[in-house]
């Protein structure tokens, strides 16, 4: 069986409905959103907390209030949207295979948008030594837990990481009456034992890492070494909670043969979000794993006019997307990574006009530069910091002046 649409929108979060409501406004109900899950929303549909919706509705909200409004509005302009439906593979160029519920079937789509998103890396991934007792989840294991299906996680809890999502899992806990004793972390900014200890009365360790878990039945303690000296010590605590250490869900990409950023593992794109596959797009967390949910979904309102430009056969500069040159943007440690990695002349800038990248140094005032050919094309000193652990943005006129018969233009940062 299978069924012909204009769109498919594969994932139901931020990213994939906020891309299926521009464009369901010009195509309507032939804008088909397919989503894994039994609801739609994404992350914020268990993140019950405040923070949310800033940036693309101008809103404070919280994570379920967020992912309810997303998908109300999806509706609205009438994209379909199903749920408990997986794809599980390709079936031609824009064609997917797809099982739930109602069989197995196959959908034929004009235009693709991948909005998968992206997940933490559980405990195996990590190579954590020690036992292999119950009460070690992820961000997004903890949160279902707690604000799905109410459940008891603990008393004493050891936060592994001190990213943004970290600080969502101190307040996810708190809620469930388990309190954060602990926070690790391998990076050496201070910043964040002051931010800990006063925003959330949590101790942070910096400069160290857990090197065991320890319990048989239930976690009893953790040993965390000192980076810098090698010593250990034991923290008592019955839960343990693995943040950030992001991977892009790109399962599907990677099987369609998209050609994928060793930086990012995400699908290379240029400054439209279009991939190397013509008519196959690519919007949030999946690129550049992680954003916060407001900016993914910023992402996804950014790609619906390249799909509509390629559903009409030109790009916005009238020229077929599929034909037009690119230069290509790599990035210099301590800078792990750089997206979107490609810039079409006469393409449009990328969203917000910045260009993402991801610091495994803190940089308190960053001087940021551009070199093509050996020749130095853009340089800016930004008034805020790069720090590892959430996105760097520079602006997108650093690059905008690359020679587009040149070769790969590289940003770097200089002391």
């Amino acid at each position: 069986m299978s069924e012909h649409v204009r769109v498919a929108v594969v994932g139901g979060g931020p990213a994939g409905l906020t891309a299926a409501t521009a464009l369901a406004r010009r195509l309507g109900d032939g804008v088909l959103v397919i989503e894994r899950e039994a609801e739609t929303g994404g992350i914020p549909r268990h993140s019950d907390h405040l923070g949310y919706g800033i940036r693309d509705l101008r809103r404070f909200v919280s994570g379920p209030d967020y992912a309810r409004r997303l998908t109300a509005a999806a509706r609205a302009a009438g994209a379909r949207l199903e749920t408990g439906a997986m794809v599980t593979g390709w079936a031609g160029e824009h064609a997917l295979e797809v099982t739930s519920p109602k069989g197995r079937r196959v959908i034929e789509a004009d235009a693709v948008v991948l909005a998968t998103g992206a997940r933490e890396r559980p405990r195996p991934a990590r190579h954590i030594p020690g036992d292999r007792p119950d009460g070690v989840y992820t961000t997004g294991q903890l949160q279902q837990l707690v604000h799905l299906y109410h459940r008891d996680v603990g008393r004493r809890a050891v936060i592994v990481g001190a990213e943004l999502v970290s600080w969502s899992a101190v307040l996810t806990l708190r809620h469930a009456g388990c309190r954060p004793v602990v926070m690790t972390t391998a990076d050496a900014h201070a910043t964040l034992r002051v931010a800990g200890r006063v925003a959330l009365d949590v101790p942070v360790l910096t400069r160290t890492r857990l090197v065991a878990v320890n319990g048989h039945g239930r976690v009893t303690s953790v040993d965390v070494e000192d980076l810098r000296t090698g010593r250990r010590r034991r923290v008592p605590c019955d839960t343990v909670v693995l943040t950030g250490d992001w991977i892009p869900e790109h399962e599907l990409a990677r099987t369609g043969g998209l050609v994928l950023d060793p930086g990012t593992r995400g699908p290379r794109v240029d400054t439209a979000l279009a991939t190397s596959r013509p008519g196959v797009f690519a919007a949030g967390n999946l690129l550049h794993p992680v954003d916060t949910a407001d900016l993914a979904a910023l992402d996804g309102r950014h790609v619906a006019p390249a799909v509509l430009d390629h559903l009409s056969g030109v790009g916005s500069d009238g020229v077929p997307p599929a034909a037009a040159p690119h230069v290509e943007l790599r990035c210099a440690a301590p800078l792990r990574w750089i997206a979107p990695q490609l810039v079409r002349p006469g393409g449009p800038a990328p969203v917000r006009g910045r260009l993402q990248l991801w610091c495994d140094e803190f940089r308190r005032l960053p001087h940021v530069v551009a070199v093509q050919d050996g020749r130095r094309i853009g340089s800016a000193r930004l008034p805020w910091p790069a720090a590892p652990g959430r996105v760097f943005r520079v602006p997108f006129t650093l690059v905008a002046g690359a020679d587009p018969a040149g070769g790969p233009v590289t940003v770097a940062l200089t002391r």
